[in-house]
């Protein structure tokens, strides 16, 4: 699967040309069309797809949770589903200006109304009413903190069990990685599970974007960046050879670890890109010897299956949540959960009850968690930890955009996911994270979470409402 990359720089017919030579190349399958990629506005991605698709490349259509909310996801598939293009690849995407914001400038932007993991649930629903979608999804095993590495892996997972398809990795060049996501697919029983991995043809100016971190979940070590570097500055050819015999050694090593397939970046040109394909059959009898040297990772940089540090003491203040939370709220049927029930609906009964009731929850929860007043809050599945102090309001997991435990969006914080992990880690319950969390119903904003929780009125793992409701007239999103 090729990638096109359709940025506002590259007109539309120009993209259609590209898509008609990759068409006729033996062993491209399909072209992936990005959609604002690396926070940048670009061509609308359905309207490339049905240009590529006319010339014959089977189109990939990246689906965001940037610029669409679920009713705009809803319509961009009834979109794709009228021009007969199924393949969605169902990411979160890069928040507009990532690693260029503080964390006071964040409060004038709307947070994300789905994440990746709800996307590809919506897209399953539809599916399951008649349209034929094929899902893909992203993961990135190339992260070298526990937790980010691990949050990948747990991610993942809830892709899969929401409905996706198959995989494709993020950026990076760690064959041990590579072999390390194939192992944790296999002993969870997941060995069949499908997964492209990402080749992109490495040029010295794109080593040395991704050597810092640009665009989020792109990774290249300095090693690699000098010798890229180093590639360039000696030959005549400024490295073309060099980086075109590394992607095509990629492809080889991918096949012999068994992924269904490589993702190729980084190139458009059909005569290029041929080469590679016809170059990594060549070396397949060789993979092995490829394997060891694309090798390239961080000095102590975390590995899943190596011993892990021991678990943290799980702090005195989040005991203190636990025995608070499991007083306010009663999940189980019984007495408790009953009268709690009736005193809630006694607040419920004129506005000024539960607009007090809802004051007096944000006076603490505001300064505690840095409650945000969705009216659905899933603090207890979050280990205490607010989803909406995320920059993309996620609720099932980190996007592939932090770096070595930073935030995507606001360098200079640590991604709130560290925290959620290693509280989980703290009392060993981190298979619990793979919980899935539906999103916020967006209607129950500024309304007490009590009063929503105990009258069945929010959104939560053991009260799951669908986000698309199917009527003759077609699927509508839900609130």
């Amino acid at each position: 699967m090729v990638e096109l990359v359709a940025t506002a720089k590259m007109t539309e017919e120009k993209l259609a040309e590209i898509g008609a030579e990759l068409a006729q190349i033996p062993g491209v399958l399909a072209g992936s069309v990005t959609s604002f990629a690396g926070g940048s506005a670009g061509h609308d991605p359905v309207q490339i797809a049905k240009s590529v698709k006319a010339r014959g490349l089977t189109p990939n259509v990246h689906l965001t949770c940037v610029s669409n909310n679920r009713d705009q996801a809803v319509a961009a598939l009834e979109e794709m589903h009228r021009s007969d293009i199924h393949n969605v690849f169902a990411i979160t995407g890069d928040h507009p200006q990532a690693g260029k914001l503080k964390k006071e400038d964040l409060a004038p932007l709307s947070g994300f109304d789905l994440d990746s993991v709800q996307l590809v649930e919506l897209i399953a629903e539809m599916r399951a009413a008649g349209y034929p979608f094929h899902i893909s999804v992203a993961v990135s095993p190339f992260k070298y903190t526990e937790a980010d590495c691990a949050y990948q892996y747990l991610k993942l997972e809830k892709k899969i069990a929401m409905g996706a398809d198959y995989a494709l990795t993020q950026l990076g060049y760690d064959s041990r990685k590579y072999r390390e996501l194939k192992r944790y697919l296999a002993e969870r029983g997941l060995a069949k599970f499908p997964v492209f991995g990402n080749v992109y043809v490495l040029s010295a100016p794109a080593a040395r974007k991704f050597a810092k971190g640009e665009p989020p979940g792109c990774w290249v070590s300095e090693e690699l960046r000098d010798r890229v570097q180093a590639e360039a500055e000696g030959s005549t050819d400024k490295g073309m050879a060099a980086r075109l015999e590394r992607a095509a050694k990629m492809v080889a090593m991918l096949r012999g670890l068994g992924y269904a397939g490589a993702y190729l970046g980084g190139d458009h040109d059909a005569t290029r890109l041929k080469w590679i394909i016809e170059r990594c059959e060549e070396l397949a009898p060789k993979w092995e010897e490829c394997a060891e040297e694309i090798s390239y990772a961080p000095k102590g940089g975390f590995f899943y299956f190596d011993t892990a540090p021991p678990p943290p003491k799980r702090e005195f203040k989040v005991q203190m949540y636990d025995v608070l939370n499991s007083m306010a709220l009663a999940h189980k049927p019984g007495i408790r959960r009953t009268v709690l029930g009736a005193v809630m609906r006694w607040f419920d009964r004129t506005p000024e009850r539960a607009q007090a009731l809802e004051r007096a929850e944000m006076s603490f929860k505001q300064n505690a968690f840095g409650c945000q007043a969705c009216g659905n809050c899933v603090l207890g599945e979050m280990e205490y930890v607010c989803p909406m102090t995320c920059p993309k309001n996620l609720r099932n997991g980190p996007c592939g955009g932090p770096l070595n435990g930073m935030c995507e969006v606001t360098p200079e914080q640590p991604c709130i996911w560290v925290s959620v992990y290693q509280r989980a880690k703290a009392r060993g319950q981190v298979d619990e994270l793979k919980s899935y969390i539906p999103p916020r119903r967006r209607e129950l904003a500024n309304t007490s979470s009590y009063i929503n929780f105990y009258l069945g009125r929010d959104n939560r793992p053991e009260n799951r409402k669908p986000l698309v409701q199917i009527t003759s007239a077609g699927p509508a999103a839900q609130k």
